[in-house]
């Protein structure tokens, strides 16, 4: 489940000049490849869902706002209309630097295509820490890793459905025209991860240029916990 709204979100009216709210929900079929001697991994998903109030986004929102008792959102009526979403993406990493799995560095590239996101993206992902080689088929792996991860991302930009409403259903109230879309985008992500036998926890925090022309510089954060029976 994915979601976005306006800086401004707690406004009832339109927010011309800013993103449009959009919330999506997909069910997601994954497979990872891996080649340890040549350092390479290849990763593929296959994304079903919808895009629009069906995806509940507004509930959501609200629901969250409501309990921790911040600004209540009320621009949700404006929001990307209701359209399927269909996206294949194909990833591929390859480490290229590991200093006796204290730091490591990987190059990665990723191809979207489909009705809810279409781009390019390439860059780099550097950790530092106590960690175990994911390229490794070393059976000695540690319980307890905790690491810093740095993530530069270089993306080109075909198609968004968060900005510009989905490829059937154009009936959306707000949409960004395809002309006023930042074809050429810079991401920065960084994060620390704990991770035990039984438990994973990742903090993580995300910045991006601006995705159209009367757009800003986005940033966001976020935690993610994960528990092993």
């Amino acid at each position: 489940h994915i979601g976005f709204t306006p800086d401004r979100y707690d406004l009832p009216e339109i927010q011309f000049g800013d993103r449009p709210f959009a919330a999506a929900i997909m069910l997601k079929s994954f497979a990872l490849s891996q080649h340890n001697e040549k350092k390479l991994r290849v990763h593929s998903s296959f994304n079903l869902g919808i895009i629009g109030p069906g995806a509940f986004g507004e509930e959501m929102q609200v629901g969250i706002h409501e309990a921790t008792g911040n600004k209540t959102p009320r621009g949700w009526r404006h929001q990307i209309k209701n359209d399927i979403v269909v996206n294949y993406n194909i990833g591929v990493e390859k480490q290229i630097l590991n200093l006796e799995n204290v730091l490591t560095l990987q190059l990665q590239s990723n191809l979207n295509l489909g009705t809810l996101f279409t781009n390019v993206t390439g860059g780099a992902n550097m950790c530092i820490g106590k960690f175990n080689n994911p390229f490794s088929s070393e059976d000695h792996n540690s319980n307890f890793q905790i690491y810093m991860y740095v993530q530069p991302v270089f993306g080109l930009v075909g198609y968004d459905a968060t900005l510009q409403g989905g490829v059937i259903n154009r009936e959306s109230p707000y949409t960004i025209s395809s002309g006023a879309i930042e074809r050429f985008t810079t991401q920065f992500n960084f994060g620390l991860v704990i991770q035990t036998k039984t438990l994973y926890f990742e903090y993580t925090r995300s910045s991006i240029t601006k995705e159209f022309n009367t757009g800003t510089t986005a940033k966001w954060g976020g935690i993610r916990i994960g528990f092993t029976f």
